[in-house]
């Protein structure tokens, strides 16, 4: 018989609905339910695409026995971190505080009143590598929920005090100058891998954010060192196997430091972030490895993660069948070279054995390897490639696929919309920009309320329970001010805008100026959260930071600009000494540093060729963070095209900064030049 989840929107929550496990969602009627039995609470996080939270739940949730025993004595609750973000943040910071490490599944055990009081992450069925079998901490658990009651309320309460205690030194209120910035750039120099590109040892994960700073500070300095990081960092990925040779599209990380063999599972805000990266790489170079990638990622997200109602799905498991009913890793993506002959005969196996470093020992599990773009001496003939690419992409499609985690989280989408709108806008592929569209259309439509509040998540057309968070009204503003930039439609400016009236009203300490997680008027956890550092995704923090600086660029807003310069002290703070972490806040600095620029471009109509010429050359500028409006005339649909004429009938673009504007120009190499130096 279904649990409790049966009626869940969230993919991870309903592989849990069959279990025999009494499941219930995060809900206060299942805290009721831990008071009235007098039971403690397991809580159970994880998400869809999450290897060892499967593992655990074949292991221990399928397990009749296991579940009859958590029945009997738990009131067990089952999360999708995806879907509650501020939950999973609060009792990891409490797994990290008593363990010194974290990871999902994350095991916690809980008082009625919610307050934790023993940790941990997978636990096996039977002890193994010094850690106790699941059952063992179940017992234990039960034990002295039983027997020494006292110990345990007095464990929770001083976990509670030390999380109140736990407030983030936030530094100021004054936003970075050049010697932090500098500063920053030093320290990822000094983290930075110049054999391999990336920071840091292994596992590797993508530096998205690290590389827009990168870009930026290179845009605003001319710093040669920041480009070559960004450039080789992004060459190196783009050739290893942490990057699809045949589909396009990135993994989630790699478990090496050379990017050789991935984590498989692939992740939307990853794509977005990775896409846009290489789109402004592009933009700062021309590279055509670039191009490629930007417009292989975006194809890839449109084709495999774009939903029926025009949202993009959050992730691809890394498990697929490998065709003998087994779930293995990566198992869709790997090949022998037994298999590249029986796809394309002995000649052209031979040939992509030596184009993507497939080897007989293999670079992965069993003699299979991971498709690589290896640095070869030998040139290849682009038209052979090109067929035994395709050959290969048609074998792998008969295999079966990895599942799919359809829910539609509003904050990626966001960022998917602002990298499909720019690449689209970019590499003239209309259909591009059209996607960002129809997934700007469905956050409206089915993730905004009438007072513009945001659900943060959907599935199959339905909205979720759960309000949105921080990172939700950022990313979905920087979304559609990227696409009121790219489409010259003046709405998304101001369906921006009205998420970002919330994030000053509901979200910004008034004090401090530091923001917080969830909104003031949000369900009371033990401990608001609140985490400025930007890890696989932009901080909610930098994220609103800077949706609300290019705001304030596009309509001269004070309250705005002035909530920016007070939310980046914590920039100010941090930039310099773990840069890796505060990668999109620093990029924000190098924005607001520059200015940004306010780009309008006058025209007699949109669909005139002079304006399009003028309106793609400014958003080809690489000044950080530049805002652009384009529109008819005497157009009220930006401010900022206001009081702005043609120029003796002819198109004219306007470019300002700090209260100074250029003289209106109508060449686009005037133009260029003004928004590249």
């Amino acid at each position: 018989m279904p649990n409790r989840l049966a009626h869940e929107t969230s993919p991870y929550l309903l592989q849990h609905a069959d279990n025999p496990v009494d499941w219930w969602p995060w809900s206060e009627e299942a805290f009721e339910e831990a008071r009235r039995s007098d039971r403690p609470v397991l809580l159970s996080v994880g998400y869809s695409s999450c290897h060892w939270c499967h593992v655990m739940a074949h292991e221990s949730f399928e397990d009749e026995a296991t579940a009859d025993f958590l029945n009997a004595h738990f009131v067990n609750v089952k999360v999708d971190r995806e879907e509650r973000p501020d939950v999973d943040a609060v009792y990891m910071e409490a797994v990290q505080a008593a363990t010194g490490q974290g990871g999902w599944p994350m095991t916690v055990f809980l008082t009625p009143e919610a307050e934790p009081f023993y940790f941990g992450t997978y636990f096996p069925p039977a002890p193994r590598h010094g850690m106790p079998s699941f059952r063992q901490v179940l017992e234990g658990v039960r034990s002295a929920w039983t027997d020494r009651r006292d110990e345990v309320a007095e464990v929770a309460g001083k976990i509670v005090r030390d999380l109140a205690g736990r407030e983030i030194s936030y530094g100021g209120t004054e936003a970075p100058g050049e010697q932090e910035l500098a500063q920053a750039l030093l320290g990822l120099t000094r983290e930075y891998d110049p054999q391999r590109g990336g920071f840091g040892g292994a596992p590797k994960f993508p530096p998205s954010m690290a590389i827009e700073f990168l870009l930026r500070h290179h845009a605003r300095t001319g710093a040669e060192g920041a480009l070559q990081m960004a450039q080789d960092t992004c060459e190196r990925m783009a050739r290893g196997g942490i990057y699809d040779q045949l589909g396009g599209g990135f993994a989630r990380y790699s478990v090496d430091r050379d990017w050789v063999v991935p984590h498989f599972e692939k992740m939307l805000y990853d794509n977005a972030l990775l896409c846009r990266v290489y789109a402004h790489l592009w933009r700062a170079t021309g590279s055509d490895l670039a191009r490629r990638v930007a417009l292989e990622t975006a194809d890839f997200m449109v084709r495999e993660l774009r939903t029926e109602q025009g949202g993009f799905a959050s992730a691809l498991d890394a498990d697929s069948d490998d065709g003998t009913g087994r779930h293995v890793e990566g198992a869709y993506y790997v090949w022998t070279p037994g298999q590249l002959r029986e796809a394309l005969g002995d000649d052209d196996a031979e040939l992509a054995a030596r184009y993507f470093g497939v080897t007989e020992e293999g670079t992965f599990e069993e003699g299979a390897s991971v498709l690589q773009l290896p640095q070869r001496d030998e040139v290849f003939e682009a038209g052979r490639i090109a067929s035994v690419r395709q050959r290969l992409l048609e074998r792998r499609a008969s295999r079966p696929a990895p599942g799919r985690d359809d829910k539609v989280v509003a904050a990626w989408n966001g960022l998917a919309i602002a990298a499909l709108a720019e690449t689209g806008a970019y590499f003239d592929r209309p259909d591009l920009v059209e996607a960002a569209v129809g997934a700007a259309d469905l956050l409206v439509r089915v993730h905004l309320d009438e007072q513009a509040r945001l659900t943060r998540t959907s599935k199959d057309g339905r909205a979720g329970a759960n309000a949105g968070v921080l990172e939700d009204y950022g990313d979905v503003a920087e979304g559609f001010l990227a696409l009121a930039s790219v489409t010259g439609e003046g709405v998304w400016l101001d369906f921006a805008g009205f998420l970002l009236d919330h994030v000053l009203a509901r979200f910004v300490d008034e004090e401090s100026g530091a923001l917080y997680d969830t909104a003031a008027d949000a369900e009371r956890l033990i401990r608001r959260p609140q985490d400025p550092t930007d890890n696989a995704v932009p901080s909610g923090w930098s994220a609103a930071a800077g949706a609300l600086l290019g705001y304030a660029a596009h309509t001269g807003s004070e309250p705005h600009r002035r909530a920016v310069e007070r939310a980046l002290g914590v920039v100010k703070a941090l930039g310099p000494r773990v840069p890796r972490f505060i990668g999109w806040g620093l990029a924000v600095a190098e924005a607001l540093l520059d200015g940004p620029r306010e780009v309008a471009v006058v025209g007699p109509s949109l669909s005139d060729e002079a304006t399009k010429t003028l309106h793609r050359t400014a958003l080809l500028g690489t000044a950080p963070g530049a805002v652009v409006a384009v529109g008819a005339a005497e157009s009220d649909e930006f401010p900022l095209l206001a009081d702005r004429p043609l120029q003796q009938g002819a198109p004219a673009a306007y470019v300002c900064r700090n209260f100074t504007c250029d003289a209106p120009t109508s060449d686009p190499e005037r133009l260029r030049e003004a928004l590249s130096s």
